[in-house]
């Protein structure tokens, strides 16, 4: 298995397997996987691949970053990324990352937007076998038909809504920043803490508070109560991936009750709190 292992800065840190998918150009496999082992709070600087990518957090909740949104990806999901994509991550608590490159021509049937996908056990299998291939070892029989079973696997993948969508407009840029992150060090977390209303925003951007939802709509395509009650619900999945109570994940994220918490989790994410870390997804 190619391992990679990155220490932890305040700064971004560059790609340590940046060169990866332009030796797959040579390889006779459409597939390369790699694995790599990242400390908490590590941040990835942004890059972009040739290759279309996946990231699959095995342990840990990864953040990816890229100009259309933010993706969290708790165990048992995976980021799919396009080819040409430019994308930052950052380690919110200690992750194990398995990581494919799948060449573009062998992806053209498959997810053809970025996305966070459910990763069943046949996936995840398939994922870890290619990450264990050394890179120069010879494709044999069995290679090949690992590499097509994965790649049938991707086709039609779950598509979960692990997803903030982010604005190019700089004035709701600031607005989702400072709703997400706070001043930077807390990522999602953040966006818990943040009790600015919409006519708040309105007033610090000098338009009138129509005015406001209307530009939040159009530059994220969600109203600003629905986004800000997502970011609220991405940033406390860490909390109950740890294990913590959920009436006190619920307090934490901003609701009055656990019945209300749930209720707005099962909503946007299809289960429950209880459920996502029964699922597997816990480390």
């Amino acid at each position: 298995m190619r391992t990679t292992h990155a220490r932890a800065s305040a700064a971004a840190v560059p790609c340590s397997h940046a060169g990866l998918p332009e030796l797959q150009a040579a390889a006779p496999l459409p597939v390369t996987g790699v694995a790599a082992d990242y400390p908490a709070g590590l941040e990835v600087e942004e890059h972009s691949h040739e290759c279309c990518q996946l990231l699959y957090a095995v342990q840990g909740v990864l953040e990816v970053r890229a100009g259309s949104g933010r993706w969290v990806v708790p165990p048992t999901r995976g980021v799919w990324l396009r080819s040409g994509v430019p994308h930052g991550l950052r380690m919110r608590g200690a992750v194990q990352v398995r990581s494919l490159f799948v060449d573009a021509q062998a992806a053209a049937d498959l997810p053809g937007t970025d996305c966070v996908i459910e990763v069943s056990p046949l996936l995840r299998e398939l994922i870890s076998e290619v990450a264990r291939w050394p890179a120069s070892a010879p494709p044999g029989r069995r290679e090949s038909m690992v590499v097509e079973l994965l790649l049938q696997e991707l086709r039609q993948p779950p598509v979960v809504p692990f997803h903030l969508p982010w604005p190019q407009d700089a004035r709701m840029a600031a607005v989702c920043h400072a709703l997400a992150e706070g001043d930077g060090a807390d990522g999602f977390a953040a966006a818990a803490a943040a009790t600015a209303t919409a006519a708040d925003w309105a007033a610090r951007l000098a338009m009138g508070e129509k005015t406001f939802h209307r530009h939040f709509l159009q530059a994220t395509g969600m109203s600003f109560g629905r986004w800000r009650q997502r970011a609220r619900l991405l940033s406390s999945m860490q909390a109950l991936l740890a294990g913590r109570p959920i009436v006190q994940v619920a307090l934490e994220a901003g609701y009055e009750s656990h019945s209300a918490y749930s209720l707005a989790f099962r909503r946007q994410f299809g289960m429950p709190p209880s459920a996502f870390g029964a699922r597997g997804d816990r480390p």
